[in-house]
Parts: C-alpha cells; sequence; structure tokens
C-alpha cells in the first residue's frame, strides 16, 4: 500500500543549510571585525598605562609579544618555518628593517596617547589608505585613475586644514600613516606570513627592548612592575599586540578586499570618539572640517575600490 502524497500545507519545512563559503565568510566578518574593534580600544589600554611611559610600554609590549608569539607557533606547529625564517638573512635584512618601522609606529602611538593627541593618531590612520597610494605611485610607478587622483588631493587639503586647525604641521598623523605605509610595503617584500613575521620582528626588537627594561629597573627601581595592577596590563599588551594581528589574517583569507578595505576605518573611528568623548580632545571647527573631508576622501577612493572590483568580477 502506497502512503498518500503530503499537501503543501502540510509538508515539512525545508531546512536551509548554509554553503561551506557561506559559513567561512561569516567567520570572517567576525575575525575581521573583532581585529579592528581591538585596535579602536587599543588606546584605553595605553591611556591606562601612561605612568610607565612610552619606551617602557613598547619594550615591554615587545617581549611580551615575543612570549605569546612563541607559544602559539608551538602549538600551531609554526615554529620549524620561524626557525627557518630566522636562519634566512636575506629575508631577515628586510625583517629587521619593517622591525624598526614597527617599533617607530608603536612609540609614536604610544606617545600621542600619553600625550593627549589621540585625535590627531586617528587622522594619521583615516590617511594611511591613500598613503599606501601615494607610495605605490612615486616607488612602484603605479598609475592611478581620476577618481583615486580626486580622492588624494582631497586628502591633501584635509591635511592642510588639520595644519591650520592645530596650529602645526601634523606630525603625528603623518608619521603614523607614513611609518605603517613603509612598513606594509616592506613588509611584503619579506614573504611571511603575519604570525611568523611579528615573532621574527620581535625577535630582533627584543635585545633591545630586554636592554632597556633592565636599564629601568637599575635606575627607577621596581616602578609599575610593584604594582600588580600595571603589571597586569603591561601583560595584556603582547595578547593587544597578537591577538588582533591573527584575527586579522585569518579575516582576511576569508574575505573580499573590498570587505576588508570598508572595515579598515572602523578602529579610527572608534579611536575618534575615544579622544572626544573619553579623553576630552579638542575638536575646534577647522579640524572638524579636516576630518569630513578626509570621510569624503575615503568614501570616493573606497566607491571607486568597490567599482574596480565589480569591473573585474565581470570581464571575461
Amino acid at each position: 500500500m502506497t502512503l498518500p502524497e503530503q499537501s503543501p500545507e502540510v509538508a515539512a519545512p525545508a531546512t536551509r543549510v548554509r554553503s561551506p563559503d557561506g559559513i567561512e565568510t561569516q567567520k570572517g566578518v567576525v575575525a575581521a571585525l573583532s581585529a579592528y574593534l581591538l585596535w579602536g580600544f587599543l588606546p584605553i589600554l595605553f591611556h591606562l598605562l601612561e605612568q610607565a611611559g612610552a619606551v617602557l610600554i613598547v619594550a615591554e609590549r615587545t617581549l611580551f609579544s615575543l612570549l605569546l608569539l612563541a607559544a602559539i607557533l608551538v602549538f600551531t606547529g609554526g615554529m620549524g618555518e620561524a626557525i627557518r625564517l630566522l636562519k634566512d638573512w636575506r629575508r631577515m635584512r628586510i625583517i629587521a628593517l619593517s622591525a624598526v618601522l614597527l617599533v617607530g609606529n608603536w612609540l609614536l602611538y604610544v606617545w600621542a596617547v600619553e600625550t593627549g593627541q589621540v585625535l590627531e593618531a586617528s587622522f594619521g590612520y583615516f590617511i594611511n589608505p591613500l598613503v599606501n597610494v601615494a607610495i605605490g605611485m612615486v616607488l612602484l610607478g603605479e598609475r592611478q585613475n581620476r577618481l583615486q587622483t580626486v580622492a588624494i588631493a582631497i586628502a591633501c587639503i584635509a591635511i592642510l586644514i588639520q595644519a591650520f586647525g592645530l596650529g602645526k604641521v601634523p606630525y603625528v598623523a603623518l608619521g603614523l600613516a607614513f611609518s605603517f605605509g613603509f612598513y606594509g610595503f616592506i613588509r611584503k617584500t619579506a614573504q611571511a606570513g603575519p604570525a611568523t613575521g611579528l615573532f621574527a620582528e620581535a625577535a630582533v626588537v627584543a635585545p633591545f627592548a630586554l636592554a632597556y627594561v633592565a636599564f629601568d629597573l637599575m635606575t627607577r627601581g621596581p616602578g609599575v612592575h610593584a604594582d600588580p595592577m600595571q603589571m597586569t596590563l603591561l601583560v595584556l599588551t603582547g595578547p593587544a599586540t597578537a591577538v588582533p594581528l591573527l584575527l586579522f589574517a585569518y579575516g582576511v583569507r576569508r574575505l573580499r578586499l573590498t570587505t576588508i578595505g570598508m572595515f579598515q576605518y572602523l578602529a579610527p573611528s572608534i579611536q575618534f570618539l575615544i579622544a572626544i568623548l573619553m579623553f576630552g580632545e579638542p575638536l575646534n571647527e577647522l579640524r572638524l572640517l579636516s576630518f569630513a573631508l578626509i570621510w569624503v576622501s575615503l568614501a570616493v577612493f573606497s566607491f571607486d575600490s568597490f567599482r574596480q572590483r565589480r569591473l573585474r568580477t565581470a570581464a571575461p
């Protein structure tokens, strides 16, 4: 005997099964968002550590990042690759240069937080994508289309207005943007993974960092190291450095570059709000105008990136 067919009204609803690609994309979005959120709130950690001083914070950050990355590489089986990188003198020369730029960027950023210049620091990271384009034009001979040229021109005007609003050249913003821009440019030539490369960079700087910590202990005594809360915060600078980077690396492998490009404005936006709402930094009309212009510039740049990607996708 055959069973009667179920009518559409009583048929069991079909279960929607997400594709593996969709699940991976979702994981990538969560990872990338988490990375940029952590980077956005980083000024709060450095603000709480301001009595330690920028140099000591960066020295401790380097050492605790090295320890955490070493543990991660051992756990994930990546230590062999890291050792091969450390033995490769050709790549290590590049890593040494990128390490200098990275530490310089860290020092400038922590000093900016300590001296109440988070607003200017956020401006620096807003203009960083456009600095990357400028580096490509000057060093790689890359040609830019009309919209990209317009975006860079608007950014230059925004920098000039920011200078008038500050009453001086925005050295912090330009220093952060160019140091990180050149860091990314040089780092690409080293051909090292995120965790492996950062481990090698920390290993290069670690002897100097350890020497400074020892010097600080001998000249100033235990200082912040004797305060359990401050010491805990110093230890946290390691995860605060390594974890966002690993989350970003996880996300960027699963997302389109256009999507990552949209997320990169999240961190400086959070820093912008923290500077005004938490730290009470002044924002006069000229500086607000400069931020408005840089947002317009980034909107033009992002629109062009999205348009170019669609054209490449549509091409046979």
